[in-house]
């Protein structure tokens, strides 16, 4: 079955049977546009499964850049009414047009023909009730882990009422927000999780989870676009991502400063935030080379000699499957997906830990021959498990499986 090469957590897999239970009509709804990189990239891609499958009713988002799939079945929500408060700070403004999304989903599910709505955390709860209500099968998507993280559930202290003297404005504002309470709402009335690592499935069990309503679902990666270079001449390090303290970019800098590398250079390859300024600043060398937010970051992976990616916090993060595919090992976490199996692939490091990722570093600047073992490790494991292909056979088994479920 899909997955089991993948030394994956045992979680909900279809049973094999001669029926089929596929949706005969699917509304799905997301909070990005279809076509374009990043979460758009798996919008399409989730979209092209329903649409050559035949079952695809209607898909509502923000926009959409590709032609493959017909503009007749996709609402784009461009010009939307929620555009007249763009003036609010974006917390607030990004909660109003989640919830504008959600309203004219569950409008849908309530005269529409569905049999399935897919959705994400965060993007559907009014959506989520209508469909228990209709008795319509629903499916979450998580695109990083359970909103508590992986701690085990303890109580809460009260959060305090907002003192009387709160303007009537600010009371307003503070209901577009997306309180904590909403994402568990949404986890309670969906019928089944999509989790996307083991990291991400912990975090829902250490919350009381049943297994039967998680189902594994990595990303992928299309592997003509990203597949290997020439490997360069000098040992060059790859940070590829925002370059934010959630994903380790501060202890990559550190571990980076420490080694002085002779012959070695570290490509910072993504948008540079504010809060990433102050460590370029303090652990500067002259062999770091900031090349900011790039739309073909294949084209400079594929000129790497390893990936760095010590992140702290992921779902799975897309670009351990774009370094892999471009055969560059990497140095990474756990809490980044399960594309890497530590001495495998790369090399696994604990968050934060200067100490190990330096040592990685180092072993692979000394050790030419082991970064083409594990290149090589990477490539294969993405073409044989991680294409996009495997990804949409896996999400038309979750489809079947939520339609079981609901039976």
């Amino acid at each position: 079955m899909p997955g089991e090469t993948l030394n994956a957590p045992a979680l909900s897999r279809p049973v094999a049977s001669a029926e089929h239970s596929l949706p005969r009509h699917m509304l799905y709804s997301i909070f990005a546009r279809i076509g374009g990189s990043g979460l758009d990239t798996d919008a399409f891609e989730t979209l092209r499964a329903s649409y050559r499958g035949g079952f695809l009713g209607k898909a509502i988002a923000y926009d959409n850049r590709q032609n493959e799939i017909p503009g007749s079945l996709i609402r784009s929500l461009r010009w939307h009414p929620v555009r007249l408060i763009s003036f609010l700070d974006r917390p607030y403004y990004y909660g109003a047009k989640k919830k504008y999304l959600d309203w004219i989903a569950s409008r849908h599910l309530e005269t529409g023909h569905y049999d399935l709505f897919h959705s994400w955390s965060g993007d559907c709860l009014r959506s989520l009730k209508v469909a228990k209500r209709r008795r319509i099968p629903s499916v979450l998507e998580i695109p990083t882990w359970h909103r508590d993280g992986g701690k085990e559930k303890v109580g809460r202290p009260k959060i305090a009422q907002p003192a009387a003297s709160t303007s009537t404005f600010q009371r307003w504002k503070n209901r577009l927000l997306l309180q904590r309470k909403r994402f568990i709402q949404e986890y309670a009335h969906a019928d089944l999780l999509l989790v996307l690592s083991e990291k991400a499935a912990h975090t829902f069990r250490v919350r009381g989870f049943p297994e039967e309503k998680l189902f594994y679902l990595p990303r992928g990666v299309d592997v003509e676009r990203f597949k290997p270079g020439k490997r360069p001449q000098r040992f060059r390090a790859v940070f590829a991502g925002a370059l934010i303290r959630r994903k380790g970019i501060q202890h990559v800098l550190e571990a980076w400063h420490r080694l002085n590398l002779t012959d070695a250079e570290l490509w910072l390859v993504g948008f540079v935030h504010d809060e990433a300024k102050p460590y370029l600043k303090e652990f500067w060398r002259d062999n770091i080379r900031v090349l900011g937010f790039v739309r073909d970051p294949e084209n400079y992976l594929s000129q790497g000699t390893v990936h760095v990616f010590p992140s702290q916090w992921e779902g799975s993060a897309k670009v351990t499957y774009e370094a892999a595919a471009c055969a560059l090992p990497q140095i990474t976490t756990r809490e980044a997906g399960d594309v890497v199996r530590s001495g495998i692939e790369g090399i696994l490091v604990k968050p934060g830990d200067v100490n190990a990722i330096a040592a990685a570093l180092e072993h692979l600047y000394g050790h030419p021959e082991i970064v083409e073992q594990m290149g090589t490790a990477a490539r294969r494991r993405v073409v044989e498990n991680f294409t996009w292909d495997h990804f949409r056979t896996r999400l038309l088994d979750a489809y079947e499986t939520a339609m079981r479920m609901a039976r």
